[in-house]
């Protein structure tokens, strides 16, 4: 590193530390908080080198093929997921909340590390933009179960069934061949028997407009937005980032790699997470 860049990170880290300590500050993070974790993300370092395709909702709803191939991959990778521990970028987030210097944490994030990293306090809920992998909804009837329940049926209904898992994408969507996936019995809602989904927002499908108008009033309520680990490709969560520029609220973005939304940020942080947040805590005092 440069003396040049070195001296722009820290500047960077400065702004960083100054608006947290101003509080009043709202989180929006992506899949790039979580890689510590051992997730992949899809667009950052660990997600160059995989080619797969995550499921769209119009392929999801359209196709019993594809709902088969998609529960068949997910009932291996939502154990990978299930397993992940918070790491120390989302201890280190717990850690500002419980200083009462947020007003909320919105995550794109499907995982749901920042609520295993602690509580947090006063208003600064955790807004999972993007929905969560712990739960199933029925398309039909709209009843909410719990992942694990959906887990102990498909275990049930596939006996001794086995596939290699080569990789694991943010959603919990691992990447299997179709023969693999060609025996794995799928099953319906146990209420109505409808088709199950897991209850997330795929990619062709909207947030629902309460929770992206609440996300709104979150910039709006904050003194500035704070992006973790997110390249700010998907509209959903880039829109925010934009509101908040117009609204003259300061950026500030901590990604490893270029984002959509650089040019609307007061400054930026090349960075690996997990290390920069924890530095965030020391300097808070």
């Amino acid at each position: 590193m440069t003396q040049l860049s070195e001296a722009r990170t820290a500047g960077s880290f400065g702004t960083l530390v100054d608006v947290v300590t101003s509080g009043r500050v709202l989180i929006l993070s992506g899949a790039g908080l979580s890689t510590e974790s051992g997730i992949p993300d899809y667009r950052g370092p660990t997600g160059l080198a995989r080619r797969a395709q995550p499921m769209t909702y119009q392929a999801f709803t359209g196709s019993a093929a594809a709902r088969r191939r998609y529960w068949a991959r997910s009932y291996l990778g939502w154990r990978y997921i299930a397993r992940a521990e918070p790491n120390d970028g989302h201890r280190a987030v717990a850690e500002v909340s419980r200083r009462g210097l947020l007003t909320g944490i919105i995550t794109q994030n499907v995982d749901g590390l920042h609520q295993a990293a602690g509580p947090v306090m006063g208003g600064a809920g955790v807004t999972e933009l993007h929905g969560s992998l712990h739960r199933v909804i029925c398309l039909s009837c709209g009843q909410r179960t719990a992942r694990t329940e959906l887990d102990r049926r498909l275990r049930a209904a596939n006996p001794g069934w086995d596939a290699r898992l080569a990789t694991v994408n943010p959603d919990g969507d691992a990447v299997l061949d179709d023969e693999a996936t060609e025996s794995f019995q799928v099953v319906d809602c146990s209420a109505c028997h409808g088709v199950l989904k897991p209850d997330v927002v795929f990619f062709g499908e909207n947030v629902p407009r309460p929770r992206a108008e609440a996300c709104y009033a979150m910039v709006e309520r904050s003194k500035a937005l704070v992006v973790l680990g997110s390249s700010l490709t998907v509209m959903s969560g880039f829109r925010y980032v934009r509101h908040a520029a117009r609204l003259q609220r300061p950026v500030v973005i901590v990604n490893q790699g270029a984002t959509r939304g650089d040019a609307y940020a007061a400054a930026t942080l090349d960075a690996p997470l997990g290390r920069t947040l924890t530095d965030l805590v020391a300097a808070l005092g």
